[in-house]
């Protein structure tokens, strides 16, 4: 009876281990599931490869990502896999951005190739944008919960870090932007 207690109680807790609000990205099973969607160019050899596969590799993958990595993500706030791939986002202007996470930010490609890195920098907190070999300051955190947002015309303002201070910047930006009409 006792070794049926101490059975129930271990399954329990590592149950609750895996059930826990701290979800995290599951990099490693959706760089395996995207490798294996994508492997070859015909969906029925996917398809069989997965079903002899996924038993085995997508468990690993998942127990690996559920126990370790998302562990090592929740208390460092970074998962140890890149996630795979490029995302690709339309812009206001109707034109499609490939959006790549690097380590230490993201690189951004417009659709003529043109490079632009926004970069963080975890020693000064501070968020960069680099562009044509020029480097900018963009906005800075500060330890008493404000930012310092730089602005194009070289002046600094430190804002509330809610919508409130949005606001006032964006009341700022557009206060300064003129327009050309017909």
């Amino acid at each position: 009876m006792r070794t049926n207690k101490t059975t129930l109680t271990c399954a329990l807790l590592a149950a609750s281990l895996t059930m826990s609000s701290c979800i995290g990205s599951f990099n490693l099973f959706n760089n395996y599931a995207k490798w294996q969607r994508t492997m070859t160019n015909s969906k029925i050899v996917n398809g069989i490869v997965g079903l002899i596969l996924q038993p085995i590799v997508g468990t690993v993958c998942l127990t690996v990502d559920a126990l370790v990595l998302n562990t090592i993500e929740f208390w460092s706030g970074n998962n140890p896999v890149k996630r795979a791939g490029i995302d690709y986002v339309k812009g206001s202007d109707g034109q499609t951005y490939a959006i790549e996470t690097t380590r230490k930010g993201y690189k951004i490609t417009n659709p003529a190739g043109r490079v632009t890195l926004l970069t963080h920098n975890a020693k000064t907190q501070t968020w960069s944008i680099t562009q044509n070999g020029k480097t900018l300051p963009l906005v800075r955190h500060n330890d008493d919960g404000t930012i310092v947002a730089y602005l194009q015309n070289g002046q600094q303002m430190t804002l509330s870090n809610d919508l409130a201070g949005l606001q006032q910047l964006k009341n700022t930006t557009q206060a300064t932007h003129y327009y050309a009409s017909r």
